[in-house]
């Protein structure tokens, strides 16, 4: 009965137009990206299992965004779903940023995804938590055809005028914030909280890892990684190689490159602005990405094969890592929740 009168008052409070006089204070913000929701039905997707699992029961309305607000009144955590891509995960990140009816200056942020696995450094299934994000679409392009014979990719960054020119830019500039660095002592905890987490696997899985080699044979496991962030899919070799590059370019040697997505960037540029209200903390964030598939086919499969197969065929590790996200990310969720007496105004 107290959960339903709290469910109450919270619908009317967040119905659109109407503003609660004292914002809610959230604990943790959990970013999702997809969902497939057909007749009403959640049928699967990034927010299922934070929905059903969690649970997070209430639903409020979010007309600025492309799905409502889920809610967990209890515990204070609440969970957005951006839409895919970064300029879609950025206008959302800033919706819910300048939402009156939260406070989220104190709010951690926890970005769970499916993405792309490197498999140089990880499986598929494998999790990954990010120290940096890198933005693969802002630099300047030159067709491949048309670059000098001696360059080993088109893409050229800002203000230099060959790829990988040193010294770097900065990462965050004028002409663009290419780059971000989380707070490595948050990521490092994260990591430290979650690395022997034993993620299920099954004979598909190992049929699925079989081609590859190395770590890209492993079964899943929980790792730190960065991620490359491009809102056009890329495919083959020789871009795998270049994503491997512009990471390490742009974190000045230090982060490998892990995981391919679409959000993250567009993550952090939305927060940057609400950091800038006082309305986030850049240092309260934490990017768990899930291998849904490999960023490059297995050998002796061109790219343009492996393209058409991921089409026709989707991305064959999905189920996997949308469980292991929840599976990895939900404990450091719940720590931080459930600590609030000192995780409000300590970082772990």
């Amino acid at each position: 009965m107290r959960f339903r009168v709290l469910l109450a008052a919270l619908l009317v409070l967040a119905a659109p137009g109407l503003a609660a006089a004292k914002p809610i204070e959230i604990r943790v913000v959990i970013v999702t990206t997809w969902e497939v929701e057909l007749g009403g039905q959640d049928k699967f997707g990034e927010l299922h299992a934070w929905r059903s699992q969690w649970p997070l029961k209430a639903e409020l309305p979010f007309p600025l965004g492309i799905h409502p607000l889920l809610y967990d009144p209890e515990r204070h955590v609440l969970a957005i779903l951006t839409g895919m891509a970064t300029a879609r995960a950025a206008a959302s990140i800033v919706a819910l940023g300048a939402d009156p009816r939260f406070d989220l200056s104190h709010a951690y942020w926890i970005v769970a995804g499916t993405a792309g696995v490197d498999p140089k450094v990880g499986s598929a299934g494998s999790t990954a938590w990010a120290r940096w994000v890198v933005d693969g679409d802002l630099a300047q392009e030159l067709d491949p055809r048309d670059a000098p014979p001696d360059w080993p990719t088109g893409i050229v960054p800002y203000g230099r005028t060959t790829p990988y020119q040193e010294p770097a830019p900065p990462m965050l500039g004028e002409d663009a914030n290419v780059a971000f660095a989380l707070n490595r002592g948050l990521v490092d905890w994260a990591y430290a909280k979650t690395r022997d987490t034993r993620l299920p696997d099954d004979a598909l899985q190992a049929k699925l890892r079989a081609p590859y080699s190395g770590l890209g044979a492993a079964p899943p496991f929980v790792l730190e990684g960065e991620g490359l962030i491009s809102a056009r899919n890329w495919y083959g070799e020789k871009l795998n190689d270049w994503a491997r590059r512009w990471v390490s370019y742009w974190t000045g040697g230090k982060g490998v490159f892990a995981m391919s997505d679409e959000e993250d960037t567009g993550v952090m540029q939305g927060l940057a602005f609400c950091a800038h209200a006082g309305r986030a903390s850049l240092d309260r964030v934490l990017i768990l990405r899930a291998g849904s598939d490999y960023t490059v086919g297995p050998p002796g499969m061109s790219a343009a094969d492996f393209l058409a197969k991921e089409t026709h065929e989707g991305f064959p590790a999905t189920p996997e890592a949308l469980a292991n996200l929840y599976l990895v990310a939900s404990p450091v969720a719940a720590y931080l929740a459930d600590h609030w007496a000192r995780t409000r105004d300590v970082i772990p």
